[in-house]
């Protein structure tokens, strides 16, 4: 026990690490289709995220609206999976940050399980080929960003 009071939650490895990552199909807030299959050959960042999730994702917020500006013309897309929320505080969110980038609520839960996501925010960076490359939990950085995404391209 005194172990785990010493480890932090942040850095324990995803079993996920290095497998394909698990397909899933949800509507973004704007109607359009989220489907990861459909993002095959692209490196996908995803991050799974809630509005009463603060301060973390409202810092972050930016920082993926950031990455997605820089990083969308060489192949990278953004994913935002909102969980354990409303329709409603799920777009005001996404409002008041002016994000851009794909945002779908995963109002059953189930994408979230399947990712084995256990908090917010948590972020899972794609290969081109589907893989799970790398997994951040807590608040992205553009530095954190930076590292996970350039050897993805």
């Amino acid at each position: 026990m005194a172990y785990g009071f010493r480890t932090d939650p942040r850095n324990i490895p995803s079993p996920l690490v290095g497998r394909p990552a698990a397909p899933f199909a949800l509507t973004a807030f704007d109607g359009a289709p989220v489907d990861l299959a459909a993002l095959r050959g692209k490196v996908v960042v995803l991050n799974f995220w809630a509005s009463w999730c603060n301060p973390a994702c409202y810092d972050e917020a930016p920082v993926l609206e950031r990455a997605w500006r820089t990083y969308r013309d060489r192949g990278v897309v953004v994913v935002g999976v909102d969980i354990q929320d409303t329709d409603e505080a799920g777009r005001k969110f996404i409002r008041d940050f002016g994000l851009t980038f794909p945002n779908a609520r995963d109002g059953r839960g189930k994408v979230s399980v399947d990712y084995g996501v256990y908090g917010v925010p948590e972020t899972f960076f794609v290969a081109r080929d589907g893989t799970i490359r790398a997994k951040h939990v807590g608040a992205l950085t553009d530095e954190v960003v930076r590292a996970k995404l350039e050897p993805l391209l």
